[in-house]
């Protein structure tokens, strides 16, 4: 049957090629709007010109607006000019036959007039968000796609950055310079959203599949770490991810096959009178269907059923400034039955068991951009969301039926928020931030303990929690070369009344020769996964209570030096080192080697109960990255990491966190051969070799004894996996005729079909050890169409 999926992919390859007759060429339409970087306003009179066609130019109207009408499809290129401002522009965009193109363009004034402009330009190597300026880069939706192995999902697409990896291949968990994954915040349009991942759980920030659609995003910010006072409640990283607006002036269509589902899009102007928009997509899973067809998945017999959508509403107006309604929803289940040993989500212990698994998730977001004056503006964020996740595990073939677990936590949030930004002149511009979380929690576990027969409520709580946040931020331009923040982030969390106030500064000198040092630092801090505070136990008079409810916020201190050089316009060599001190992190009263900041890369959390705030860890490492943008058809990035993530627990002793695989190296090479002026055929390539991820081993002997497993605690996280390697190769073609467009392409994921190990189980009952490996070769294929 695999081959069949070959077959079919060749053959339609070869047919479409065929029908490469010659035509006229095809164009299209190329808009956008300029405005001013720092205070959002439109500018009049910018020149956009076509890179090596100076005589297709533009000016912006009085509203900063701009349009081609007849650009030729292909890479395309554009500069920005204007009189006191940097040159700005966007390189090798990919026009084609089905979509016009809409620009968003940001010009920065410059502080001395000069006749000669000399800095500036694309400024790719740079975050959207200017105020970071270290361990931050701007990712474009085409990298999501373009990269092999990505899976069209933008934490896939962000393990290929320098020290970042992931957690296993059948999620998409990503672990920043040795931090747990848990520490990762999401933000879309401005909001702090929850999980945005299918199978997602309560505190986790991943999962096997995203509900994110990349058809709706338009190039974001990833950020690893030390990052400004805009950002906060999250200790690894952030994803500051934007969705773009639909076409205001032609409805277009999108339609879409492959591993994440069948999916159909559609946008356009919602009416001919204004330049309101809207934009919808929904995807549906497929994976049923290719089960059929033999491919793996790491799930045996049991077959994962998902959806999900995502919506924008975008409404500009003369009086009341921007509004912006925008979200996602997504649900998913699966149900394993009888669970056996050779499964991913096999049982540690070996029984059999039946298991389901149910996530439902949803989020919108309400916005209002509006302007004071031409120097400052303002934006209202209000927003809702929840997550449900019901899991349960009876064992299996009993009657009546027992069960063995059994969760369902309901986590509803709504957010209130308001920021600032004012541009006091070209060389001062202050932001501000308030916001108010409010957590809604309805949280149920029950679970038969090791050792016992009998089901115990470890959750069963219906609690509210709100989190206030709030930041200050002043950014300083000392000449066009050197520029600084300073900030302060802070919050109060309502649940146990602890507050955290956190400084933040960095500073970017641009020397001669397009080099560039920076460095930041600053006081992070993060809640605990909010069912940690919910726990319950049994006193000495049994009754119950819960202990961990005055947990303080995890906190670090992260500082990063960066030195980037930018050889040519497309070619740089970044580097980074970096420190990162933890301490608050929760641990166990008596003398142990747990602690939290080794959670986060799975379906749950440890049942811990009688934390404290005792616990320490520390991060350092140096990444080096060397890259090429995407120029005459060839790109590649390589990232090497090099690092050491230690941690001590309640017991005093220092050792490796589950996450310390030392190094991580990536090597990614692609090029685009244009067969035609309609076609493009595309190869990229991808190789990881990274560290083993670490584990603790089993005490065999006092687990047979026992009757269920247990493990040489003493020795935590004292072994490592062998190291992991694995070879994707993508083939993708493109076919342009009028008015719609057809791509496809291959993703030949664990080329090699190498035998990763994802995890050892124990079965004490026999005392022996079987190894699971993660998802070998895996051929993901792809057909889109849009017109």
């Amino acid at each position: 049957m695999k081959q069949l999926f070959l077959w079919g992919f060749l053959i339609s390859f070869a047919w479409m090629h065929a029908q490469n007759k010659p035509q006229q060429s095809l164009q299209q339409v190329v808009k956008g709007i300029v405005i001013d970087e720092w205070s959002g306003r439109p500018l009049q009179g910018v020149k956009i010109s076509l890179e090596n066609a100076e005589d297709t130019a533009a000016l912006t109207d009085s509203l900063g607006q701009f349009r081609f009408d007849q650009i030729p499809i292909g890479r395309r290129s554009f500069k920005v000019q204007k009189d006191g401002y940097e040159n700005g522009g966007v390189s090798n965009i990919e026009v084609t036959s089905s979509k016009e193109i809409e620009l968003e363009l940001k010009l920065k004034e410059r502080l001395v007039q000069l006749q000669e402009v000399v800095v500036g330009g694309d400024r790719k190597t740079q975050a959207i968000n200017r105020t970071a300026v270290v361990s931050a880069r701007q990712f474009t939706v085409e990298e999501a796609v373009r990269y092999a192995g990505s899976r069209n999902d933008p934490s896939r697409m962000a393990q290929n950055f320098a020290g970042v990896s992931g957690g296993n291949d059948a999620r998409n968990d990503i672990i920043i310079r040795g931090n747990s994954p848990a520490g990762i915040l999401w933000r879309l349009d401005g909001v702090d959203i929850p999980n945005p991942n299918h199978y997602s759980t309560l505190g986790s920030t991943g999962g096997p599949v995203t509900i994110l659609n990349t058809n709706t995003l338009k190039n974001s910010d990833f950020l690893s770490g030390a990052f400004p006072a805009s950002y906060g409640n999250a200790m690894a990283g952030a994803f500051d991810l934007r969705m773009r607006n639909g076409n205001a002036e032609k409805h277009e269509f999108t339609g879409m096959m492959g591993f994440n589902g069948f999916e159909a899009g559609i946008e356009g102007p919602i009416s001919k009178k204004s330049k309101a928009s809207y934009l919808f997509n929904y995807r549906y899973s497929l994976v049923a269907t290719l089960i059929k067809f033999g491919l793996n998945f790491g799930t045996g017999s049991a077959t994962p059923y998902f959806q999900d959508m995502n919506f924008k509403i975008n409404i500009p107006t003369k009086k009341s400034g921007t509004w912006s309604l925008f979200g996602f929803g997504g649900g998913s289940n699966i149900k394993f039955d009888a669970l056996d040993n050779d499964n991913l989500y096999a049982t540690p212990d070996g029984s059999l068991r039946d298991r389901k698994f149910e996530s439902n998730t949803g989020f919108v977001g309400l916005s209002n951009q509006h302007y004071y004056n031409n120097t400052t503006f303002g934006k209202w964020i209000a927003a809702a969301s929840t997550s449900q996740a019901e899991y349960k595990e009876v064992f299996y073939n009993t009657q009546p039926e027992q069960t063995a677990f059994y969760k369902k936590n309901v986590a509803s949030k709504f957010i209130m928020g308001y920021t600032l930004q004012h541009k006091m002149n070209a060389k001062n511009l202050l932001t501000a931030g308030a916001f108010a979380d409010l957590n809604v929690l309805s949280l149920r576990n029950d679970y038969i303990p090791d050792g016992s027969s009998n089901l115990f409520t470890f959750i069963d709580t219906r609690k509210n929690a709100v989190l206030y946040r709030t930041y200050f931020n002043w950014n300083y331009r000392f000449t066009d070369q050197l520029t600084t923040n300073l900030g302060v982030y802070g919050q109060y969390f309502d649940l146990n009344k602890k507050t955290s106030i956190e400084p933040r500064w960095n500073v970017k000198y641009q020397m001669k020769n397009q080099q560039t040092l920076s460095f930041g630092v600053g006081l992070h801090s993060q809640t605990q996964p909010l069912e940690v505070y919910f726990y319950q136990s049994k006193n000495s008079l049994g009754q119950i209570e819960m202990t961990n409810q005055n947990l303080d916020f995890v906190k670090s201190v992260h500082a990063v030096l960066g030195y980037d050089y930018l050889f040519t316009k497309n070619v740089r060599l970044k580097t980074e080192a970096y420190v990162q001190s933890l301490y608050n992190a929760a641990v166990e009263q008596t003398p142990s080697s747990f602690s939290m900041l080794n959670s986060g890369s799975d379906f749950y959390f440890p049942d811990k109960t009688h934390l404290v705030n005792q616990g320490k860890g520390y991060n350092y490492g140096v990444e080096i990255t060397l890259e090429r943008f995407l120029n005459r058809g060839i790109y590649y990035l390589f990232t090497a990491s090099v690092f050491e993530s230690k941690y001590k627990g309640s017991d005093d002793v220092w050792r490796n966190t589950a996450y310390n695989s030392n190094y991580i190296t990536n090597a990614l090479i692609g090029k685009e051969f244009y067969i035609s002026e309609k076609s493009t055929f595309g190869i990229d390539t991808k190789v990881t070799f990274a560290g083993g991820q670490r584990y603790t081993p089993f005490d065999i002997a006092a687990s047979q004894t026992a009757g269920y497993v247990l493990r040489q605690t003493d020795r935590a996280y004292s072994e490592q996996n062998p190291a992991y390697f694995r070879w994707d190769l993508k083939l993708s073609y493109t076919r342009n005729v009028k008015k719609y467009t057809q791509k496809w392409y291959i993703d030949f994921q664990n080329l090699t079909n190498q035998k990763n190990l994802y995890v050892r189980n124990l079965n004490p009952a026999k005392g022996t050890i079987s190894d699971i490996n993660q998802i070998g070769f895996f051929p993901n294929i792809n057909y889109k169409i849009t017109f």
